[in-house]
């Protein structure tokens, strides 16, 4: 090592600056050099020394430590043979592995030269020291090549800075600012492996500022503030994954820092979403820091992303990093975590699902569900150890319920070993059948209570009705072969659905488990039916019954006017009370009507025979479906619409007959009405698909229904409606039960309007439909290229009324776009004349039906050629003719014929500018060598001729003015320089 000096310094926990009296301006970066070898003088044993020790260093770094300890030589000499190797290594590129180990190996030995001048005594300055001079000298080399113009030079001089100061706890206060101004410089630079150097260097500099903050809140360090908000901007915007990972993975964990970095969960970028969650979360230390919205969007995000990594560093994340919170990390006999997972504890696991708010996420489609997924999947430590005996059953939590509930749940879908291993843990049906009761019947007195307390009183049943759902779901996945288990099951669910104030979730997952309860056979689906019309019934009955008399009423508040005041009592007012009764008796027969259709709602959702055959479905229609549909109460009619919807759904007759009906819901109702009418007609219209295909279908109804999603389609002011009809039509179009041309164009429309960016729903099913409706069927394909005129046509105009600050996709990426989707070398599903790539997948086979591009290039240049067109349209159209695709299996009279188009455009010179002759010329080209090779090969051609009569004369019709200008086109190399001027000489002429 060089000389050491008495001075002693502190050994910094972080990166620290030292005091100085020069001026920073004399220190300020110069202009960018380049990089100037000095001289360096004969050949010294010092240098040789340096040489063999840095050329070793370019190998393994595993020898780096030992080398680094080698060098013990005088300070100037050996400053001097050090600063020539980092001149040399400046000129080294990003891809030699070489220039990497060395950039290590400094680094190494300025840390180990730095930990070993700072041993002895402790001071609050930095001393001069011979590593701190060598330090600052490097730096002084490097610091003026940050702005070279060579991106090689300014790459590994930005790389070695970043890693000096990685490697120190302390620099000069000068250098460290002007390290801090030169790195801020990089971060602009336009090469991304420069970025992410300098991001590199800058993330410990933020550390070390925000600490400093912390230190001293009453600080006003603008500057500090200023270098995290230039980063933060960075980790947000910059466009390379890499500039952004390297920032999520350097930055500052702070309170400040911590919102930014975890919204990379939504990076668009998969290695970077990974990165967040098997590098960045394990290391944030305990999860409950976390608020319990972010821990319920970490895994939301996490386990339903589309990469299958990001999902499975979550569910790792899930199930061995929170649980080991909750549970309790082991501990060595050091003091320190131990490397092996600590032994199962149901207690952690309980606490895991309380921290996730289990209550909420596992409701409906919440992700608690998917988690414990994951978690049984990964550790068959719980699996084992988990067990559910009487005692477990006896004071069940929402948490612990849950564990049971998904526990059954994973071991069924694996079946197996682990469905033997479920059976053997879980309750048999009549013992779960019991459990099942005692929730319910405690869930019940505790609504029937709640009604009795005034509102501040009431008690939150929340928690009670999700055991009893989660107990559902077990009695949901049982086997019911045993018989005296299923009677007790079916006796209990007959009851309970009887219950009148039993919640609706409940009510649905109780008619689903009855309906498994009955068997899948139609006997037992006719069974199921009638149960539930008996429960329906008396539902209608116990609360009838229920209701007072008006005298009992009456006598009622009399004694309690008595008992209650001094004064004598007074008869109330018999009008007042018979208005109150009759709005009471009103209220509660609402609330019969909709609890009796929510049932027969979800029984119609687990019924699939024929309505006709099934005597309580029709009696089910006729006596209470019908009757809502025609209520004067709104709520009740549009349950009992939805009801209707689901019996049509059973019967074609009853479907043909109400369409009519849903279509005027959806014309006369509000925002709810219109979506729930939506469905009602996509889902009629997908099971009975003859409604609109029949060949005697109604034209009048047809119409209809195209109106109705055309309204949809432009009810931009109801979000959700416009989604729905979207969402709706696009499935009906792929089935191929609608098939119109103003509704397709429509869509297209509404997929390029820029204001469909604001519905995200509507772009994300415009997106995904659109190729997959124009790739998959031949016809819908032509259906495209028959509207991709009109669609050019309007949206040039749109873009001629839009203001200058909107912005809307440029016309020609809509004219490519078109032309891509009616390629016919796409086609997944060939038609009987063409053999798609994509189906053949053989090099020789390249047959492909062109009539679709042809019959595009038809329309637009009948659109082109026509008065109607506008400059701007005309050249769009022209420039999209450049791309058509010509094949040699298309027939004779096709090509021939838009061969005659191409030439009366060419006569008729529309073409105005050079891009849209080249086009014209290009299509003019192809299309007579394939019509050549065509007469060729086919009946008509002269024999001893390689040209057919047909194809000269065609080309002689044109001759004089295409001869002028006629042009050698290579389909992929475009236009020779030679012919733009041939072309821009015909333009003066």
């Amino acid at each position: 090592m060089p000389g050491r000096v008495s001075a002693r310094t502190s050994t910094a926990s972080r990166l620290t600056s030292k005091t100085s009296s020069q001026a920073l301006s004399s220190r300020r970066t110069t202009a960018s050099p380049n990089v100037v070898i000095p001289d360096e003088g004969p050949s010294t044993p010092l240098r040789a020394r340096i040489c063999i020790i840095f050329s070793d260093a370019q190998g393994l770094a595993a020898g780096h430590r030992k080398l680094a300890d080698q060098t013990d030589f005088g300070e100037d000499d050996f400053n001097a043979e050090v600063a020539r190797c980092v001149i040399r290594l400046m000129g080294v590129k990003k891809n030699e592995g070489a220039g990497d180990r060395i950039v290590r190996f400094l680094g190494l030995f300025l840390r180990r030269a730095s930990d070993q001048g700072t041993e002895a005594e402790e001071t609050q300055t930095l001393p001069e020291t011979p590593s701190t001079r060598l330090t600052s000298h490097i730096l002084s080399i490097l610091l003026p090549l940050l702005g070279s113009r060579e991106k090689v030079v300014r790459y590994r001089a930005t790389q070695l800075v970043a890693h000096i100061i990685n490697s120190l706890d302390s620099v000069d206060d000068d250098y460290y600012h002007m390290i801090r101004m030169a790195l801020l410089k990089r971060v602009r630079d336009k090469e991304s492996m420069i970025r992410v150097q300098a991001v590199l260097g800058l993330g410990r500099l933020a550390g070390n500022e925000g600490e400093e903050d912390q230190d001293d809140p009453d600080s006003d360090n603008d500057g500090a503030s200023g270098l995290m908000k230039t980063l933060l901007g960075v980790l947000q915007n910059d466009p390379s994954a890499d500039v952004r990972r390297s920032l999520l993975l350097n930055l500052p964990l702070t309170p400040n820092t911590l919102p930014f970095l975890l919204e990379r969960a939504r990076d668009v970028d998969p290695a970077i979403r990974r990165a967040l969650y098997s590098r960045l979360l394990p290391a944030l230390g305990d999860f409950r820091h976390l608020s319990l919205s972010m821990r319920e969007k970490l895994l939301r995000w996490g386990l339903r992303d589309r990469d299958e990594n990001v999902r499975k560093a979550t569910g790792k994340l899930f199930r061995e990093r929170w649980i080991e919170d909750c549970a309790g990390q082991l501990k060595a006999e050091d003091g320190t975590v131990a490397e092996q997972a600590a032994p199962p504890s149901l207690d952690g696991l309980l606490e895991l699902l309380e921290r996730i708010d289990v209550v909420n996420s596992a409701a409906g489609n919440g992700i608690a569900t998917e988690a414990m997924k994951e978690f049984w999947s990964g550790r068959p430590d719980y699996r084992n150890a988990v067990s559910f005996d009487d005692p477990f059953w006896d004071q069940l939590t929402p948490e612990s319920v849950f564990i049971a509930r998904s526990f059954n749940d994973f071991c069924k879908e694996q079946g197996g070993k682990l469905g033997s291993i479920a059976e053997e843990k879980m309750p048999e049906v009549t013992k779960l059948a019991f459990f099942l009761q005692r929730y319910t019947n405690d869930l019940i007195d505790w609504i029937r209570y709640n009604r009795v307390l005034s509102e501040g009183e009431q008690e939150d049943t929340v928690e009670k009705e999700f055991v009893v759902e989660q107990l559902l779901h077990i009695a949901k996945a049982l086997d019911y072969t045993d018989e005296i288990g299923r009677r007790k099951m079916f006796a209990l669910l007959r009851e309970t659905l009887a219950i009148a104030e039993l919640p609706e979730e409940i009510t649905k997952l109780v008619v689903d488990v009855l309906r498994g309860v009955c068997g899948s056979e139609r006997a037992g689906e006719r069974e199921f039916c009638g149960i539930v019309l008996e429960a329906v019934a008396e539902v209608h009955d116990n609360v009838v019954t229920d209701e007072p008399k008006a005298d009992e009423d009456e006598s009622f508040h009399s004694a309690h006017s008595e008992l209650s005041s001094d004064s004598t009592p007074t008869k109330s007012d018999p009008k007042a009370d018979d208005s109150e009764i009759d709005e009471a008796k009103a209220i509660k027969e609402i609330m019969i009507n909709m609890k009796c259709l929510h049932i027969a709602q979800c029984m119609l959702e687990d019924v699939e025979g024929d309505l006709q055959q099934n005597v309580h479905l029709v009696t089910m229609l006729n006596n209470l479906v019908v009757p809502a549909v025609r209520s004067h109460e709104a709520p009740i009619r549009e349950r009992g619409l939805l009801c209707l919807g689901l019996c049509c759904l059973l019967d074609k007759t009853l479907a043909e007959e109400n369409l009519t009906l849903f279509i005027h819901c959806f014309t006369k109702g509000h925002d709810a009405l219109q979506v729930s009418a939506l469905h009602v007609v996509c889902d009629i219209l997908t099971t009975h698909p003859d409604v609109m295909t029949a060949d005697n279908v109604d034209p009048a109804l047809q119409n209809s229904v195209y109106k109705t999603f055309s309204k949809g389609l432009k009810a931009s002011h109801a979000p959700e409606v416009q989604s729905t009809a979207t969402t709706a039509l696009c499935k009906l179009m792929l089935a191929s039960v609608v098939r119109d041309e103003d509704l397709l164009k429509q869509l297209v429309v509404l997929f390029l309007d820029p204001a469909t960016k604001e519905n995200a729903a509507v772009a994300q099913a415009l997106s995904y439909f659109l190729p997959v409706f124009c790739y998959s069927k031949r016809e819908n394909m032509e259906t495209m290229a028959a509207i991709t005129a009109g669609i050019v046509h309007t949206q040039v105009n749109l873009a001629g009324e839009m203001d200058e600050d909107e912005e809307a996709v440029a016309v020609h990426v809509v004219g490519n776009m078109l032309v891509d989707w009616t390629d016919p070398r796409k086609l997944i599903i060939p038609g009987a004349a063409s053999i798609g790539w994509d189906e053949a997948g053989g090099k020789g086979i390249t047959a492909v039906d062109g009539d679709i591009h042809l019959a595009l290039a038809g329309s637009l240049l009948e659109r082109a050629l026509g008065h109607g067109c506008s400059k701007e349209e005309r050249k769009v159209l022209l420039t999209m003719v450049g791309k058509i695709y010509v094949s040699p299996n298309s027939s004779t009279k096709k090509l021939q014929g838009i061969t005659d188009l191409v030439a009366e455009a060419i006569d008729a010179k529309i073409a105005t500018d050079a891009t849209t002759r080249n086009a014209l010329h290009k299509l003019y080209q192809s299309l007579g060598r394939v019509l050549g090779d065509v007469r060729s090969i086919r009946p008509g051609t002269e024999e001893g001729t390689d040209q057919p009569l047909a194809g000269n004369e065609a080309r002689s019709e044109h001759g004089s003015d295409i001869e002028k200008t006629r042009m050698e086109v290579d389909e992929d190399d475009g236009v020779t320089q030679a012919q733009d001027i041939l072309l821009d000489e015909d333009e003066e002429h």
